[in-house]
């Protein structure tokens, strides 16, 4: 045991800074990162206290913000939003989609293990933001309610985290705090900072226990929330179903031999049978044409991309001899929220196209604008429209691609009138992204470190024109920066004070003679309490020192005690309050309850794992 350590002035200064700290985190009186700064602003104030010797010099109040942890954070926002940039993510979720079948024994490892990958080299509310629209169009077209899948999908972006030194912030943080905790060590027990997949296989067997867990039991603890009672205000489209009627599903067809509109062009098709469902897609020969032009003739084996009600589409095809082929194999894009979307377009009164027919102004050639209806007045048209004049203050509701709109937003002769969420992806950088990304992994592997070697990628995805330097700068979430950066001085504060070890003096006493594993589950169960009511970052901060003092009185491995709290600190399942799970709350009509019921289990078989795990290979 460590000698008897007394309680100082300073030390009681440092747990009345500890006591403020947790109850404006858990009782969230302030935004986590205005309390966290409000914290260091303390610190600072408290040198100025007389008879009590400095918490910190001015160097160290303000460390954070040239650490490495912060730095690396940054770094790694940047090279993710590189990565989505070029598409990449966007094309591996499709791929998911193309692969994932109708079964959620099926989908839910397939987007929950891909989830989990891409969160291992990025922050996880990120790889979950972008895989919220796949599992959205998965539910969709598969009939499973979003609530059976999202959960799983958000579990596993926060499991994924558990994969690499660089997954989640804690992780990133954690060698800079075995560095600050090595200075009050003595030499022989100085702790080696962690390599980027020292915690690979915890990281894996959390996964594949997460996937596991849902597939066995997901049927018992997951809610079935039907999709019509899902937060469906909030979707763009929900408007279009409301105010014009505009709804159904894509779906697939193949022109048979035998089909009467064999020869015919798409306006002859729509003129000749007015009950066909609307044709927002083709593709002849090896062209995908979205939106076909109305002279684009059909021939036998063109595919059509249709939309309407799926009955609507079944009775055209037998009506028609078009063969149904389901899901949109060819045109998965087509209704992507991210590629695509239904927009009003308001001719103003100074537009020099008043007065000529929109059979004239070819808009799907000429616009890439596939025209749904016209609203005019008191008169909704939904059919001919080749034959209108168009007139100021007529209102287009048409199908196009965010790019298409994007471009038509700069024309004079249209006012957009829906928001257009166009990103323009440079899927010609995919190479300099993966060649980037790749070598500040290698970097890392050869020079152990990591801020160096996630800014080098980071640069250099700005300087091969990735992004751009102000995209960079959009893509860091200051609030984390921040976050971050004004939590690290109170750790040194309470590692340098002596406040860890007397703390962890009382712990001791109070649990009295047990084995070490026993401890370690304490700490554990620490960590997770402690991340459930603040931020992992401010737990792992106060943690840390904390559990180096434990193991270092006990005879333990400290730095198997710090990266038990590091990984315990993603052990956050129970209730909503990860910011994951806030993300997919709302989306999959979640109650709290529903995350105890599903998240109490997954968090004792986290602590299981990755207790087993740590000690089997640490």
């Amino acid at each position: 045991m460590i000698e008897t350590i007394s309680l100082s002035l300073e030390m009681m200064l440092v747990l009345a800074i500890l006591a403020i700290t947790i109850i404006l985190f858990a009782f969230e009186v302030l935004r986590v990162d205005v309390a966290a700064i409000c914290i260091m602003v303390i610190l600072g104030l408290t040198t100025f206290l007389p008879g009590i010797q400095p918490l910190l010099t001015q160097q160290e109040l303000f460390s954070g913000f040239s650490s490495n942890a912060v730095i690396s954070v940054i770094a790694v926002m940047i090279i993710g939003a590189g990565l989505d940039k070029t598409g990449a993510m966007s094309k591996l979720a499709a791929l998911i989609m193309k692969k994932g079948g109708k079964t959620e024994a099926r989908i839910i490892p397939l987007v929950s293990g891909t989830v989990a990958f891409i969160s291992s080299f990025m922050q996880n509310i990120g790889a979950a933001a972008l895989f919220l629209p796949v599992v959205n169009r998965i539910s969709a077209r598969t009939e499973i309610p979003m609530s059976r899948l999202l959960m799983p999908m958000g579990f596993c972006a926060i499991l994924g985290g558990t994969a690499s030194m660089i997954g989640s912030s804690p992780l990133i943080l954690l060698n800079d705090l075995l560095i600050s905790s090595n200075k009050t060590l003595p030499a022989d027990q100085q702790m080696d900072t962690f390599g980027l997949f020292a915690v690979t296989p915890i990281g894996i067997a959390l996964v594949l226990t997460g996937i596991a867990y849902f597939v066995v039991a997901g049927k018992f603890v997951l809610p079935e929330v039907q999709i019509t009672d899902q937060n469906r205000t909030s979707r763009a489209s929900d408007y279009f179903e409301n105010q014009y009627g505009i709804s159904g599903e894509l779906l697939e067809a193949r022109v048979s031999d035998d089909s009467p509109m064999v020869g015919m062009t798409i306006r002859q098709i729509e003129e000749t049978y007015p009950n066909t469902p609307r044709i927002l897609a083709l593709f002849s020969g090896d062209v995908v044409k979205i939106p076909p032009d109305r002279e684009e003739v059909v021939w036998v084996g063109t595919h059509l991309g249709l939309m309407g009600d799926h009955r609507q589409v079944e009775n055209a095809c037998e009506e028609y001899h078009w063969e149904l082929r389901g899901e949109p194999d060819r045109f998965a894009d087509v209704l992507n929220a991210q590629h695509s979307g239904i927009a009003e377009i308001v001719v103003p009164p100074g537009s020099s196209l008043i007065g000529q027919k929109i059979q004239d102004i070819k808009p799907r050639r000429n616009f890439g604008a596939n025209i749904l209806q016209i609203y005019r007045t008191e008169q909704v048209i939904k059919k001919d429209f080749g034959e209108r004049e168009l007139q100021a203050g007529d209102t287009l509701v048409v199908h196009a691609s965010w790019k298409d709109l994007n471009k038509l937003s700069r024309n004079r002769d249209f006012v957009i009138a829906t928001e257009v969420k166009y990103e323009d992806l440079r899927s010609d950088k995919l190479s300099e992204a993966g060649i980037f990304f790749a070598l500040a992994l290698s970097l890392f592997l050869i020079t152990d470190s990591l801020s160096i070697s996630l800014l080098t990628g980071a640069m250099g995805m700005v300087l091969s024109g990735v992004l751009t330097i102000d995209e960079a700068y959009e893509a860091v979430s200051w609030q984390t920066v921040f976050l971050l950066a004004s939590l690290i001085p109170l750790g040194i504060a309470v590692d340098q004070s002596g406040t860890a070890a007397w703390i962890a003096q009382e712990i001791l006493t109070l649990v009295g003679d047990v084995p070490n594993w026993v401890l370690q589950v304490v700490i554990a169960g620490l960590a997770t309490f402690f991340t459930l009511v603040m931020s992992n970052i401010g737990a792992t901060v106060l943690l840390v020192p904390l559990a180096v003092n434990i193991a270092v009185a006990v005879g333990a491995d400290p730095a198997l005690f710090a990266l038990t709290v590091a990984i315990s600190t993603s052990n956050s399942f129970l209730i909503p309050t990860h910011q994951v799970n806030a993300l997919i709350m709302g989306p999959g009509g979640y109650q709290v309850a529903d995350f105890m019921r599903a998240g109490g289990i997954m968090t004792i078989l986290f602590m299981i794992v990755s207790l087993g795990m740590l000690n089997l290979i640490m």
